[in-house]
């Protein structure tokens, strides 16, 4: 029949694949996508690839020994044994049933993160949830590793609403052109970053929205310390800044407001609480605790903080008082140590501008993260499946893994709570890789080990595959048949199944229901309904929805045999706050003063040492010790090359790395002060781990810091390096933001460099894309 183009879609866009004898043999962007992402060229080495998980796999010592804790868990030299699907369901089903008799529903982990398709019906996440929760229940995880301290501290500074909004409802890039004069951006705006978004998108818009903004006139300040956070043909001006210096730039931005007389204190003392108590911190009248006198957080302050000169400080201040200026914190900036601060402080700043509430100024918080941010909002919803409740009311921040399974019962901090960790013995995990998104990634493997059984789900051995005990094989997005879309989407979109399932693969929707059917809850699961069934149910319900608020979309047949079709209701988002703004009375905010809490007495009676009742300077690790073991700053950014871990194998993946590894760049003069140049191969060293890269000498790095994005799949498989393949979570510290949020600090730590000293033959191979052993490649 010759080559044929199939349209799917995927995070990263709307796509074809063209499918040649049952082979995806290449990719074709969509012809209406104004930028299409090119990691859509990952995809035909990584359908197909030696790593796909082709059948039903069980590690041999949990085989042999039986479910109980195992330091050898993760191993590279550990043996698997591939078994029968009706084996390994069976297998699954006792243990399954085990854990919950002996100990409770909540000694079940349903780790999962939902990345693992665009499909509103095969997605992971809700599908790993809704089967345990029809088993009786489990513990969850609460917030993300992307905004976990957003996600926290939000709602108690501008009311439980504002983290939807604050995520998934911000003002479009077409009010921002119409309406914004400056859009200063503390984090940048990366490109790649918007390429991505969860449910896909019909069209790459966020590129060509900034382009078309900056050529309308927007003047955009990107504050960062690698210069190519916004993109190039975005006319911005650039402040190269220290990492994790963001909060005290804002101080000394607001120190200038106050005694220049710039603030807006009529907005101040309409629209917010404590801004009397921020002044003072800023102006040196008190100190973080409420005692006095303090510390002036003047420009010069804060030039000796963070490498940005006073007198650009003093003049941004002044030019985001005259204009119309949106401030802009990306998610990226949160992701350390005290990463509630720049939030805090950026709320703070954006209210003594007096802008919040106006189109196209004040606060923002996204931009840049990811593709749905500024591209509208579809209030009608979207089509889902259902993930049914959950009768266990246990959870952990999703950050607190490790922790809950190295220190059962201990207690920690959360938002004002005490709590206690589960005693938690089976892991199930599913659509998502904690190998890619977790800190220290020896502690993790550690972690791993105390668990009595760790399944997974996957299309591919991943570093948390590796260290699973029962490894089910799963589709993946091009072998089953789905729906696509996502918040803000220009459509609803079919994926249609391009090519057979590899191996012995199955749909997870199957899977789980025959679990469930063996442990006596397949009704509750399925429903009565196959998945292609559900496919129509909820695409059906979804049409109900539109039609009693006035919109009519086509029959499910319909939208099947055509595609997809046109978003209904959807709008684009104006200002944020706009109603509060104009009568701060009648349309208070869901806070204990129905203001903006710049001084929160309900954080502040929580007594943290790590989060103070208002945005103050707290000086993380990546700040302190510039002369000490660790000189230099590690960024660890999200990839350009794939979404986090994804198809890592792939071409334009690959083509990044430098002799297999991923690429750690650095600036011209501490290439030359390290002694190292492109493509030599560097060892990275910190206080938890080390792993080995390959040098990219750049300009668009500051002096004194290195960058080196997440994702390259973890490889301890050597002595040379915790990761010889340069996974930086094998050196990142596993530790929160702060007592109130917990959330994720893996964007920034100290790090030691050298150059990898020996021959060439002595350099380890990166085995991370070879199967485990006992397992045989299906081609």
């Amino acid at each position: 029949m010759g080559a044929r183009a199939h349209p799917t879609s995927a995070h990263w866009g709307h796509y074809q694949v063209v499918v040649d004898e049952g082979r995806v043999v290449d990719v074709r962007p969509n012809p209406d996508d104004p930028a299409p992402a090119p990691i859509m060229n990952n995809v035909p080495a990584a359908q197909h690839h030696k790593t796909r998980v082709a059948r039903p796999t069980v590690r041999r010592r949990w085989l042999d020994h039986g479910p109980g804790p195992d330091p050898r868990r993760g191993d590279p030299e550990d043996e698997y044994v591939e078994v029968e699907w009706e084996k390994a369901l069976d297998l699954l089903a006792q243990e399954l049933d085990r854990v919950r008799t002996e100990h409770g529903n909540q000694a079940i982990y349903g780790g999962s993160y939902g990345w693992g398709s665009a499909g509103r019906v095969h997605h992971a996440q809700t599908l790993v949830h809704r089967f345990l929760n029809s088993i009786g229940g489990y513990t969850r995880s609460r917030t993300t590793y992307s905004h976990g301290a957003i996600e926290t501290l939000f709602p108690r500074i501008l009311g439980a609403p504002s983290v939807p909004r604050l995520l998934h409802r911000a003002p479009t890039w077409k009010q921002i052109q119409e309406h914004t004069e400056l859009l200063v951006t503390f984090g940048g705006l990366r490109l790649s970053n918007t390429w991505n978004a969860s449910g896909g998108r019909a069209a790459q818009t966020a590129g060509p929205a900034m382009r078309e903004a900056s050529d309308a006139g927007v003047q955009y300040v990107s504050l960062s310390p690698l210069r190519d956070d916004i993109p190039e043909h975005v006319k911005a001006g650039w402040v190269p800044v220290r990492p994790g210096t963001d909060a005290a730039v804002m101080l000394a931005l607001m120190y200038v407001l106050f005694t220049e007389g710039l603030a807006d204190t009529g907005f101040l003392d309409r629209c917010t609480e404590g801004s009397d108590v921020v002044r003072s911190y800023v102006l040196g009248d008190r100190d973080e605790r409420g005692y006095g006198p303090g510390l002036a957080r003047t420009p010069e302050w804060a030039e000796r903080v963070s490498g940005v000169p006073a007198d650009e400080l003093r003049s941004l201040a002044r030019q985001m008082a005259e204009k119309r200026t949106l401030v802009n914190v990306g998610w990226s900036v949160q992701r350390a140590r005290y990463g509630e601060q720049p939030l805090w402080a950026g709320v703070a700043l954006a209210s003594c501008l007096g802008q919040i509430g106006l189109p196209g100024a004040g606060f923002a918080c996204g931009y840049g993260s990811v593709g749905t941010y500024g591209g509208g909002s579809t209030p009608l919803g979207l089509p889902r499946m259902p993930q049914g409740e959950n009768p266990v009311s246990e959870f952990i921040p999703v950050t607190g893994i490790s922790d809950a399974l190295l220190n059962p019962g201990g207690l920690y901090e959360y938002d004002g709570q005490e709590r206690r960790y589960p005693d938690l013995r089976l892991v199930y995990w599913a659509g998502g890789n904690p190998f890619h998104h977790h800190q220290d990634l020896k502690r993790l493997t550690r972690a791993f080990g105390r668990a009595d059984t760790i399944v997974v789900n996957e299309t591919h051995w991943t570093a948390s595959a590796r260290h699973a005990d029962i490894v089910l094989p799963a589709t993946s997005s091009l072998e089953r048949d789905d729906i696509a879309t996502s918040q803000g989407d220009l459509s609803v979109r079919v994926m249609a199944r391009a090519v057979e399932p590899h191996g012995q693969a199955r749909d997870e929707y199957d899977t789980f229901a025959a679990l469930a059917e063996r442990l006596g809850a397949g009704e509750r699961f399925t429903e009565g309904r196959t998945s292609g069934e559900w496919m129509r149910h909820i695409y059906e319900q979804w049409r109900a929805t539109t039609a009693r608020n006035g919109f009519e979309v086509v029959p499910f047949d319909t939208f099947r045999a055509e595609g997809g079709v046109e978003m209904p209701g959807r709008v684009d988002d104006e200002a944020l706050l706009a109603e509060f703004r104009a009568d701060p009375e009648g349309n208070a905010l869901q806070t204990p003063s129905g203001r903006i809490e710049l001084f929160s007495s309900t954080i502040d009676s929580f007594g943290l040492e790590d989060c103070p009742g208002h945005p103050v300077w707290l000086a993380g690790p990546a700040v302190a010790d510039r002369e000490g073991e660790y000189p230099l700053v590690l960024v660890a950014n999200q990839p350009s090359g794939r979404l986090h871990g994804q198809q890592d194998m792939g071409a334009h993946s690959m083509s990044q790395k430098v002799r297999g590894r991923a690429p750690l760049r650095l600036g011209p003069a501490d290439a030359a002060a390290y002694g190292v140049a492109d493509g030599d191969v560097v060892r990275l060293s910190s206080a938890q781990g080390s792993c080995l890269a390959g040098v990219v000498v750049s300009d668009a790095v500051s002096e004194g810091v290195v960058q080196l994005s997440t994702g390259a799949w973890y490889d301890p498989s050597s002595t040379e390096a915790d990761c010889v393949h340069g996974n930086p979570n094998a050196l990142t510290a596993d530790v929160g933001t702060s007592a109130l949020s917990q959330g994720c600090t893996g964007q920034l730590l100290r790090v030691r460099l050298e150059r990898f000293a020996g021959p060439e033959d002595r350099l380890p191979p990166v085995r991370a894309f070879d199967p485990p052993v006992g397992v045989t490649p299906v081609g």
